[in-house]
């Protein structure tokens, strides 16, 4: 398996290392306005996970090795403190093996509405990538029309614009940035979680925050005996008003959570 190079950007002059990882189809720079809200206190790191944004592809999902890609890139920049990580659904994911697997490297972690388990809620992945790959992007002159191709298979809007966002100018026509391949083929292992692979390894014994999105299904009452299990720390904290997107949809909350998070005494 290949081992891309991370596309990272980074800011802020004082305090702890925070690193991002985005979510499926998602972007480092979907966290600008949070980090935008840590810089007096800490140096945020957005990250473009394998197969997204400006980073690099792999030949198939893989979370352990994805996680160790991860690791290697934080090391990279910065190999002499541990780092504050944060990570949305996939990238929570990404994040809660890279603290399992190198706790050295994370001094405290925030888990953004996913659990370790396996989740059916992936699955409405599905239509979107089908109808990303299915977009004839020959045809395509504007982002409205392909706002008006995706609007079938993904009829809010808010949800149809993130999905876009992935959509770039390439010369005289298109391209999308994820690799739809990949994600297309392996969207039942992005919806897993790797349990073999992680078995022996001992909880991660550090501060771990998590949110999760009152109307989101993404965790349930039953996952809450493995989250324990896994990060005995965990503080869980339910956000009104918000879905998946947590951080988008709550974003002084999640600034607020994130700040107590990184300056409480442990």
């Amino acid at each position: 398996m290949s081992s891309p190079t991370l596309h990272a950007v980074s800011s802020g002059d004082t305090g702890p290392r925070i690193a991002f990882c985005h979510g499926l189809f998602g972007q480092g720079r979907n966290w600008t306005q949070i980090a935008k809200g840590l810089t007096d206190i800490a140096r945020p790191t957005l990250l473009d996970m394998p197969d997204h944004g400006r980073s690099g592809w792999t030949d198939r999902f893989d979370y352990v090795a994805d996680a160790d890609i991860v690791a290697d890139t934080l090391r990279g920049i910065d190999a002499d403190e541990p780092w504050v990580v944060v990570g949305h659904s996939m990238g929570g994911k990404i994040a809660m093996l890279l603290a399992l697997r190198h706790p050295e490297l994370v001094s405290r972690l925030c888990v953004v509405d996913i659990s370790p388990a396996a989740t059916t809620s992936f699955t409405e992945f599905e239509t979107y990538i089908a109808a990303m790959q299915a977009m004839d992007l020959d045809a395509i002159e504007s982002r409205a029309d392909a706002d008006a191709a995706m609007q079938e298979a993904a009829p809010d809007a808010g949800v149809r614009a993130f999905l876009l966002q992935n959509l770039r100018r390439e010369g005289s026509g298109w391209r999308w940035q994820p690799n739809l391949e990949v994600i297309g083929r392996d969207i039942a292992t992005i919806g897993g979680w790797p349990q073999d692979e992680i078995a022996g390894l001992p909880p991660f014994d550090e501060p771990v925050l998590w949110l999760s999105g009152a109307r989101s299904r993404y965790v349930t009452d039953e996952d809450e005996a493995q989250m324990r299990r896994l990060f005995p720390r965990m503080r869980h904290v339910t956000v009104k008003d918000a879905g998946h997107w947590v951080h988008s949809e709550q974003p002084e909350v999640t600034v607020a959570a994130l700040r107590a998070l990184i300056t409480s005494d442990r």
